[in-house]
């Protein structure tokens, strides 16, 4: 066995989910791209899943969430750059050895590389998942999107946890 390979073993989980976010990302987006025209949103074309609820669209988003930065892609293809060094760089200090941990991460992971890939092909991020609920229309958003929320509520969740302690049950540890 090589050494990188138990390096890379203690980051399975991580390893495994971010290509299948990514890849379900990709492979959907393309599926979009092959069905609907640009910018269906609102316009005939769209895909009605469920009248009055949700429907398939295809919009381009040069921003972040909800439009943030509209206009600057290349600035957040730059920044998701970071985001993943960051997480390379600090992956001891964010506890990437426990497998939750890695679970949300592989989803955040997954989901920044897919609309990291948009924007340098298409210089936008292709949405197409378009929910309303009554006069609220959420904003239209992707299988990666959903990864990065996924996986930062996850991570938070998890951070806000006290980690169990190992090695000491509750009988032994009163009997000290």
């Amino acid at each position: 066995m090589s050494p990188l390979a138990p390096r890379l073993a203690r980051y399975r989980w991580l390893l495994a989910i971010a290509p299948a976010v990514l890849a379900l990302d990709q492979v959907t987006k393309l599926w979009i791209a092959a069905t609907l025209p640009p910018n269906t949103y609102g316009a005939p074309g769209h895909i009605e899943i469920v009248s009055g609820f949700f429907n398939l669209v295809r919009v381009g988003n040069t921003g972040a969430a909800w439009s943030l930065l509209s206009g600057r892609s290349s600035w957040l293809a730059g920044l998701a750059l970071v985001a993943l060094l960051a997480i390379f760089l600090f992956r001891r200090h964010l506890g990437l050895e426990r497998r939750a941990v890695q679970i949300a991460f592989g989803l955040l992971c997954g989901g920044i590389v897919g609309n990291f890939i948009d924007r340098l092909a298409y210089g936008q991020v292709v949405d197409f998942l378009d929910f309303h609920f009554g006069d609220y229309i959420y904003p239209t958003f992707n299988i990666a999107d959903s990864g990065i929320v996924a996986g930062v509520i996850l991570y938070i969740l998890i951070s806000i946890r006290p980690e169990p302690t190992r090695g000491t049950t509750g009988s032994a540890a009163q009997k000290s």
